[in-house]
């Protein structure tokens, strides 16, 4: 069975108190033996390392994820550095910007993943990035701050933005938005990408493939993004799990399973 890695997925989520389990048994069963959990606040953290630490093949990201501002304080910086230096997780993360609502606050929001991304450098660890009507706002922090790697999750930009992010040693996270027959940008995109610098996610609960709208999203549908990417790349399944798993693996400097 091909082995894929979800590197997008909150299953701290509160949406699976009630059957995690369940939830990890569907998603062996579908193939992904890999997730990446990326933290969206302090008040998490804990939470998220025993869970991670309980269950083979989670990995856990420590961040302040911008959606939820009113969350963070600034000693919660200093608080990740500890968590940073103690934990050694795979990465930094989630952090970005997000301007969905307007940018009244984009100050705080820079001032944040500043000092984040200046963490990731220190610790020499790869950043999850969320970045959503923000992009150009994220790739300029990334050039000023310098020598980091790391996934922007979730991207729907155009190609030049693709590849001024490649430049900078980032990868594209895919999930179920490429399942839709009308995000004809993303398809067209993710069809030529360079493969060294795809990675593939669910973000569950959020964002479900086509025909599941409306549903908790799980890594289980981890499989439909996979053939969807695999298709539209003209390459087998096979050959895209192991691809993706890799650059995962790679990134987050974890051992490559054998595929076979």
């Amino acid at each position: 069975m091909n082995r894929l890695f979800d590197s997008h997925c909150h299953l701290d989520a509160a949406e699976f108190d009630a059957d995690r389990d369940e939830v990890l048994a569907r998603a062996h069963a579908a193939g992904v033996h890999g997730l990446l959990l990326p933290a969206t606040d302090a008040a998490g953290w804990p939470a998220l390392r025993a869970l991670c630490a309980a269950t083979p093949g989670l990995h856990p990201a420590y961040g302040l994820h911008p959606m939820f501002l009113a969350r963070h304080r600034r000693e919660h910086l200093d608080l990740l550095r500890d968590w940073l230096a103690r934990e050694r997780p795979v990465a930094v993360g989630e952090c970005g910007l997000d301007f969905w609502n307007g940018s009244d606050d984009a100050a705080q929001q820079l001032d944040l993943l500043d000092g984040q991304l200046r963490l990731a450098r220190e610790f020499d660890l790869p950043v999850v990035l969320h970045a959503r009507k923000a992009l150009d706002a994220v790739t300029a922090a990334l050039r000023r701050i310098g020598g980091l790697r790391g996934v922007v999750h979730s991207f729907s930009g155009s190609p030049q933005q693709a590849r001024a992010l490649w430049d900078l040693g980032f990868h594209l996270g895919i999930g179920g938005p490429v399942t839709y027959p009308r995000a004809r940008r993303l398809r067209a995109l993710v069809a030529t990408m360079p493969a060294r610098w795809l990675l593939l996610e669910t973000d569950s609960p959020d964002q479900p493939p086509f025909g599941s709208q409306g549903q908790r999203n799980e890594p289980a549908r981890l499989p439909q993004v996979a053939t969807e990417v695999a298709a539209l790349r003209g390459e087998t399944a096979a050959s895209l799990a192991a691809t993706t798993t890799a650059n995962a693996c790679r990134l987050f400097g974890l051992p490559v399973p054998d595929q076979a």
